[in-house]
């Protein structure tokens, strides 16, 4: 690890522990050339989870990507930044979890909605209006009247 101060390649870990909620480690480290002291957050990255698109198109999964997309249907909701990350870390851990390596955009979407649906009701209907892809008010309407046929598969 780098010291983020003089770029020094030598540090010692002084202290790591969970974070509570995830499977990232906080270490605080110090760097043995300038003995400044310096925190990170590591978590371990999988590389190789695909998203098949609806087009048929396949992708590398994008957590930004989802991320960005939660917090658009969140936006100036009373939803934290940190409920936000700990819905899309459930997400990822349920894909994980799959013996598949290739997953359908619309699976995710699915499992989106669910969790969204519980953490807040105008979010949910946000998601929904984007990920639905609704061709008109009346579509939009029925899914108000009936989304569970919707989400209750994932």
């Amino acid at each position: 690890m780098k010291c983020p101060y003089c770029n020094n390649d030598d540090t010692n870990v002084l202290e790591s522990r969970g974070i509570p909620g995830s499977e990232a480690v906080r270490r605080r480290r110090q760097c043995k050339k300038c003995n400044k002291r310096f925190t990170t957050h590591e978590k371990v990255v999988n590389i190789d989870l695909k998203v098949i698109k609806k087009s048929g198109k396949i992708e590398q999964y994008d957590r930004d990507k989802l991320l960005k997309g939660v917090g658009k249907a969140c936006y100036k909701r009373r939803v934290t930044d940190e409920e936000i990350e700990n819905l899309v870390d459930e997400v990822e851990c349920r894909l994980l979890n799959r013996k598949a390596v290739e997953i359908k955009s619309s699976d995710i979407g699915k499992m989106v909605l669910n969790r969204l649906k519980r953490l807040d009701e105008l979010a949910y209907l946000r998601f929904a209006s984007v990920y639905m892809d609704f061709n008109n008010a009346e579509e939009y309407k029925q899914f108000i009247s009936a989304p569970s046929k919707i989400t209750n598969h994932v």
